[in-house]
């Protein structure tokens, strides 16, 4: 999800934005592994309380409505549907943003990291993992038994050194805007674009209806 279907890096890094709250520190020191995913969640919630005390759910519903989009979203998932593929959302980011683009675009699923609330809708300060970030390839193989398919008829589709896992885990991989050399020597396929309809080349056959192809030229 995070820099795939978004035009920003993630969407922990929108709501950072939408408060004026710079986290360049607490994702140098995750990266570095100076602290786990955890602790990383932990220090940008709390980074959000100190600047709104008040900051519900709510407000971060509010900010994933407003966080941009990747054009092309609405065409390539029901592209694939068509032809018979499911389509699910693997990401670090919030699983507000997932869940909302699940039911906006017609994903088949989702899974992300969740952010922790009281009963009256404030921040806990805690936020709950469903992805652990150094190995994707984990809810990739969940996936595949899940849905009864095989490695070999899998389609990963990320942007960072984070998603290599899913890679390893699929038959193809696609490196889409990719923000790393380490994320496109892994992949099997690199595209640079502003519409995610131009993965569907690579996905689909080519003798695949023209309905397909020919959303990439009227993107949303």
């Amino acid at each position: 999800m995070d820099g795939v279907l978004t035009t920003v890096r993630s969407s922990w890094h929108w709501v950072n934005l939408c408060l004026g709250v710079d986290n360049e520190a607490t994702y140098k020191a995750y990266v570095n592994e100076e602290i786990d995913e955890s602790e990383f969640m932990r220090r940008d919630i709390a980074q959000w309380k100190s600047v709104k005390p008040g900051i519900r759910i709510s407000d971060i519903i509010r900010f994933m409505q407003e966080m941009p989009l990747i054009g092309g979203m609405q065409e390539t998932v029901a592209c694939l549907r068509d032809n018979g593929l499911k389509c699910v959302i693997v990401s670090g980011g919030i699983d507000l943003a997932a869940m909302m683009m699940a039911n906006e675009f017609g994903f088949d699923g989702y899974v992300a990291e969740e952010i922790c609330s009281n009963p009256d809708g404030s921040l806990t300060g805690e936020g709950k993992i469903n992805v652990d970030l150094k190995d994707k390839g984990i809810n990739v193989r969940d996936l595949i038994e899940q849905y009864g398919t095989t490695k070999e008829r899998t389609v990963s589709i990320g942007n960072s050194f984070t998603d290599i896992p899913m890679f390893r885990n699929s038959g193809m991989s696609i490196a889409f805007n990719p923000t790393d050399e380490f994320t496109i020597d892994a992949a099997t396929h690199t595209v640079r674009s502003d519409n995610l309809a131009d993965v569907l080349d690579l996905i689909l056959p080519q003798e695949e209806p023209q309905s397909c192809s020919s959303s990439k030229s009227n993107p949303s």
